[in-house]
């Protein structure tokens, strides 16, 4: 996929945008961090999405093989709001598609930077 444009909708290739970010290096931001997660829920990457939850909210286990599974079709993100140098909110809106139905999750998503490194924290569903 080094040559293919990333799935985050940012239009770089991925493997200048959410790539190096699977293969382990810090996001430099809470919107970059939330943009590589939806390349990773596309992808299937359930061990990044983990690594990557902020461990007081994360889950047991993470449900990525569904039948059918979600046909993601794009993301735009709202609003990037940094708080402090620790925290940040992003809203976003992410599409796909399910057993032929088109659906949208708008969300507030809230981070922190734990050592150094930024972690999703939890989000608000939005109408």
């Amino acid at each position: 996929m080094s040559g293919a444009r990333c799935p985050c909708g940012s239009g770089r290739l991925y493997a200048v945008c959410c790539g190096p970010l699977h293969a382990g290096a810090p996001a430099p931001d809470a919107e970059s961090l939330m943009r590589s997660r939806y390349s990773a829920y596309v992808m299937g990457l359930e061990d990044y999405l983990r690594a990557t939850w902020h461990s007081d909210t994360r889950p047991a286990a993470i449900e990525l093989e569904t039948t059918p599974p979600p046909r993601w079709l794009g993301l735009a993100v709202k609003a990037h709001t940094p708080l402090d140098d620790s925290h940040a909110t992003v809203e976003f809106v992410a599409r796909y598609k399910l057993n032929g139905r088109a659906f949208r999750l708008h969300e507030s998503s809230r981070f922190e930077r734990v050592d150094g490194r930024w972690l999703y924290v939890d989000g608000e569903i939005r109408d």
